[in-house]
């Protein structure tokens, strides 16, 4: 699931530099940025970590020299580390398969945080070193053995709000189109969409886990007429309440707070309700750059100043709480993870994605696909 919301990062970033909204620097440092505490794309050859380097891996693109210039160099110039970048895509069978290969040549990859914690039981991964990444420049609650957390993102309720005399404000209004009209649009791939059927069937956010998925389907199934569509990647979501395809949707918070932007509030969104989910890195096991190495890489993402100014171009919640604080006021209200706005919402918990992520999505993708 975080392969898509960071490759539509990505996207995002593209698209505001050809529409002159941010700079071809900007664009290239937010992509630094990204590619430091998430997915990013570099296309190309494959790095290989040798003495003195570390590799990255996540999930393609380019711009490998501006990457260095922004996020590589700097780390190189303090600790005389050069990082490589590779877009080659860490997914867990390509993990697995550098590790029991017994030469692995990665060193860092932008995995699910349930990902890197079922390849860590599994001896693949190296335990986050908590003396070297700073355990206060996380959040309560998102610290895992074998991935630190990076960023945030959100899974809204967006809604066209000249649809509506009073606007929605919470899941059980997402579900009612009785009072709230219109088509709704929710995501493929299952995450986030499980929670929200449940919170919106009356179960209390403390009681979501274990997922009652028998429940959340048949909310779905229920529902399903009024659905336009299930939505697989940023722009479409976006295009679906943009072209009135729907009146309501939910999206990621990033996506939704462009179309706030871009529409003047007439498509905006709401965190209420909102279902949270965290970005991480993971270090392999017996990676060739040095674990310690690994290990003050990721330190270095943590710094406040960079996770803040990827807010400003991305609209990810800092993984630092020290960065809410560097956000402009004016824009504080478009941060997940900002102290008004995380109380209304729910986290996806890491450890029950762990365990079944794989089979509670066949069964989604059967049930709307049918």
């Amino acid at each position: 699931m975080n392969s898509h919301f960071q490759n539509d990062c990505v996207e995002i970033l593209k698209e505001r530099a050809a529409k002159g909204q941010i700079s071809r620097r900007q664009m290239l440092q937010g992509m630094a940025a990204l590619l430091g505490t998430s997915a990013l794309s570099l296309g190309a050859t494959q790095a290989r970590a040798a003495d003195g380097k570390l590799v990255f891996v996540n999930w393609g693109g380019d711009a490998l020299d501006a990457m260095q210039e922004a996020f590589g160099q700097p780390f190189t110039a303090e600790s005389g580390i050069q990082v490589l970048y590779d877009g080659s895509g860490p997914t867990e069978g390509a993990i697995t398969a550098q590790v029991t290969g017994g030469n692995p040549t990665w060193d860092l990859v932008d995995a699910d945080p349930f990902t890197s914690q079922a390849l860590g039981r599994k001896g693949m991964m190296e335990k986050i070193d908590y003396t070297i990444v700073d355990p206060t420049k996380q959040r309560e609650g998102f610290q895992w053995d074998y991935s630190s957390s990076c960023y945030f993102y959100s899974y809204v309720i967006a809604y066209d709000a000249t649809q509506f005399d009073t606007p929605p404000t919470s899941l059980k209004d997402f579900f009612d189109t009785d009072n709230f009209p219109g088509k709704r649009a929710m995501y493929k791939w299952g995450a986030g969409m499980w929670e929200a059927a449940l919170l919106a069937d009356g179960v209390a956010p403390a009681d979501l886990y274990p997922l009652d998925l028998d429940r959340a389907h048949a909310k779905i199934e229920g529902f399903k007429d009024h659905i336009g569509a299930f939505w697989g990647g940023g722009a479409e979501s976006q295009s679906l309440l943009l072209n009135g395809d729907v009146s309501m949707a939910l999206i990621w918070n990033t996506r939704a707070s462009l179309l706030d932007k871009d529409t003047e509030g007439e498509i905006t969104f709401t965190f209420q309700d909102g279902i949270i989910g965290p970005g991480g890195i993971g270090v392999l096991k017996g990676n060739p750059g040095g674990t310690e190495e690994a290990m003050r890489y990721i330190a270095a993402t943590q710094d406040p100043a960079r996770q803040a100014k990827f807010f400003e171009l991305m609209g990810n919640g800092p993984s630092n709480p020290a960065a809410d604080s560097l956000i402009p006021e004016e824009l504080r209200h478009y941060n997940p993870m900002d102290p008004e706005n995380l109380p209304k919402q729910v986290a996806l918990n890491t450890d029950w994605y762990e365990e079944n992520y794989a089979s509670a999505l066949d069964a989604y993708l059967q049930l709307i696909s049918a």
